[in-house]
Order: structure tokens, then C-alpha cells, then sequence
């Protein structure tokens, strides 16, 4: 491996920090400094477990240099009939308890239809026993959360395996790693709430679309809270359409700092609607903010 001349993504070093594993950072430097992926477990001294747990969230933050497939194969979604789910709770042990676990979790017994779902969980999205436990005790905080008194439906949670699957996390570490990740995307989301002065309610779906994807930009620390502010100035209150525009315009110049913001070319193009030059109410109000900050 040769470490001279590594150059590392300052968004790659956000997402590792946000992350919270040494081994995941440790394994993401042996990657990009030349060494194989095949090789690494040996090469860095890990565990099989080690190994899966670090792999696990390098794929979660996007950071893997190999693409997983889905192992959802194409075409309609096999119709269990109520026979095959007999025969699953006649044959297979490990569907017996799966379906005794899920009863408990959801605090009700399932019906034939619900058993069904849970038969396909297995089937066909290929999830083991132990993943589709954590996949609805996951679903079940996700909705205590968003401040629901009652358990999702195995519908709902039918949606999120499906995700699940086509991302390819079916084994305890790729679980681990995914809802990690979901945690701390969601503190962001609450702290990004907070400095767009929302209180007392959830985003709604289109709110939720527009947050998510500013995240996903990569702004350091007080970038939004600018563009915040640079929004109210010129609207008198929060636009999403309008901060969207402004934060895409910022995100497509390769502005992620607040410096690069405040430094960087005012004469450049801005989409239509998000105005041209910052003027000095404006950059008054930026300064306010990285002060506050």
C-alpha cells in the first residue's frame, strides 16, 4: 500500500466521522490506498466479524468500491397460497419460531394474510429469521418516533424489507450498520428542524424529500443555517423551493464550507428565483450566523 500521497474526500471524512468506527476508517484508508478488498480482513489483523461489521458500514455510507445486487429476482412476486404457510409451520422449524417472535413483537397474533408476508420475507426476499426480527422491531421504533401509539402493519414493514433486500442487508452486521446510519441521519434531521425554527410537528413527506437531500449534499456544520437565513432575508420566511435553490446552487459550485460560501464568487450565475449578489443586509445576516455559530 502506499499511504504518500493518499488523498481522502473531505465528504468521504464527514460520513466516517459520523460513523463512529475505527475499523470501518481503517478498512475505507486500505481500500483507497491500493489493497484489495479480498486481501483486507488478513491485511488489517480483523476477525471475520470485525471484517463484516467494518465492510458492513462502508456499504451503509456509500463507501464501498463494489456494488451489491439485488437478490430480488425480476418479475411478479410469488402469491403464497394458505397451504404453503401450513406447511411452512409444519416443516420448518425456523418459520415456526420466526412467526412465534413476530407475534410477540407486534403484541397480537398474525392472520393467514399477514403469514403469508412473513413467508416471503424468507422465500424469496432471502432474509434470515434474525435480520426480519430486528427489521420490525426497527419498524416498530421508526413509528414510535414519528410519534405513532401503535405498532405498523406487516404491510408497512413488508415495504421496508423490500428496501432492505434490494440494498443487501440481510445478515445481523449489515443490519447494525443500516440502522446506525438511520440514527444518525435523523438526529441531523432533528437539528436541522431545529434551525429552521420547526417545533411542535413532523416534516411533511415533501419537506422530508427536500431535508434528506440537503444532508445528502454534504454541508459542513452552519452551511443551511446561511442559507436559512439568506432565504428569510429575501422572502420573509421559509421558501423550501427557494432555500432549495439556493443550497443546489452552493452544492453544484462546490461550496461545502462556510468559508467557501462567504469567499467564493458572487457574480456567479444563480438559478432563476434564488437572486444574483449577495447584498449587505444578507452577508450582515451570514456573518450573524457564523458568529452564532
Amino acid at each position: 500500500m502506499n499511504m504518500e500521497h493518499l488523498t481522502i474526500d473531505t465528504v468521504d471524512v464527514r460520513k466516517l466521522l459520523g460513523a463512529a468506527s475505527g475499523d470501518a476508517a481503517l478498512l475505507y484508508l486500505y481500500i483507497h490506498s491500493g489493497g484489495e478488498t479480498a486481501g483486507a480482513e488478513k491485511a488489517l489483523g480483523f476477525t471475520q466479524t470485525r471484517m463484516s461489521c467494518a465492510a458492513a458500514t462502508l456499504r451503509q455510507l456509500g463507501l464501498w468500491p463494489e456494488e451489491r445486487k439485488s437478490p430480488i429476482a425480476p418479475g411478479e412476486r410469488p402469491n403464497y397460497s394458505e397451504k404453503d404457510v401450513l406447511d411452512a409451520m409444519d416443516q420448518d422449524n425456523s418459520f415456526r419460531l420466526l412467526y412465534g417472535e413476530v407475534q410477540r413483537l407486534m403484541g397480537r397474533s398474525l392472520n393467514t394474510e399477514e403469514l403469508k408476508i412473513l413467508l416471503g420475507f424468507i422465500r424469496y426476499l432471502g432474509l434470515p429469521a434474525e435480520v426480519i426480527s430486528v427489521l420490525v422491531s426497527y419498524c416498530k421504533e421508526r413509528a414510535r418516533q414519528k410519534g405513532s401509539l401503535r405498532n405498523p402493519s406487516l404491510r408497512t414493514i413488508e415495504k421496508e424489507a423490500y428496501s432492505w433486500a434490494e440494498q443487501g442487508i440481510d445478515t445481523l452486521e449489515e443490519a447494525a450498520a443500516y440502522i446506525h446510519n438511520q440514527n444518525a441521519r435523523n438526529a441531523k434531521l432533528q437539528k436541522l428542524m431545529a434551525q429552521l425554527q420547526i417545533r411542535g410537528r413532523s416534516l411533511t413527506q415533501a419537506e422530508e424529500k427536500y431535508a434528506r437531500s440537503w444532508l445528502d449534499m454534504g454541508f459542513e456544520d452552519g452551511v443551511i443555517a446561511m442559507a436559512y437565513e439568506k432565504t428569510c432575508v429575501n422572502t420573509g420566511g421559509l421558501s423550501w423551493p427557494y432555500m432549495n435553490k439556493i443550497l443546489s446552487s452552493w452544492h453544484t459550485a462546490g461550496y461545502k464550507t462556510a468559508e467557501q460560501v462567504l469567499s467564493g464568487d458572487r457574480k456567479q450565475s444563480v438559478p432563476k428565483g434564488a437572486s444574483g449578489e449577495l447584498g449587505e443586509a444578507e452577508m450582515e445576516a451570514i456573518r450573524r450566523v457564523l458568529q452564532e455559530g
